[in-house]
């Protein structure tokens, strides 16, 4: 095989022709485009801010002792109902975060099943009982709504070894 054909290449390639470059009327109407693309999103973020929580908004429940620890003076957007329960007192975007440590050893006859629920509605399920489990997520939250971690039995879980949080990240203005 000859290499012939490769010395008749040029060696660099030329764009279209009659192509021209852009010139410095062009740089600068583009410029001033992008200059005011990006102070109208300032402005909006300057007149329509998300509105953060004021303290620190935590609550966690568990591991042993089983029960709810809070920051003193107890947070404003969150209220301890019953052990693994709370109530939502302000609207805004939460983090719930959490371990559940399955007892392997647990022989009763309910299925394994824990919910963390939302006004008594599922919002996510874990029904693997051979492993450690996260549970949690980020979810929108009003005023009112009743978050709980509920199991089918009580001895279900090693309660040294579970627990859940829930920390207020934001409250955007804007939500409906």
């Amino acid at each position: 095989m000859s290499l012939s054909h490769m010395e008749n290449m040029p060696l660099s390639h030329s764009s279209l022709q009659g192509a021209q470059r852009p010139s410095w009327k062009q740089w600068l109407l583009y410029s001033t485009v992008i200059i005011v693309l990006c102070s109208f999103s300032a402005l909006i973020f300057i007149f329509f801010p998300l509105k953060t929580a004021q303290g620190p908004c935590v609550a966690k429940f568990g591991p042993l002792p089983s029960k709810w620890q809070m920051p003193s003076p107890e947070p404003s957007c969150v209220n301890k109902t019953a052990d693994w329960r709370l109530k939502i007192l302000q609207n805004g975007l939460y983090l719930i975060y959490g371990q559940v440590a399955p007892n392997t050893a647990y022989k009763g006859r309910a299925p394994f099943e824990v919910q963390l629920r939302k006004n008594e509605d599922p919002i996510q399920a874990l029904t693997n009982n051979s492993r450690i489990q996260n549970v949690g997520g980020a979810y929108e939250f009003r005023a009112g709504d009743v978050i709980d971690l509920i199991f089918n039995a009580e001895h279900q879980v090693l309660k040294n070894k579970t627990y859940w949080g829930i920390f207020l990240l934001t409250n955007p203005q804007f939500i409906s």
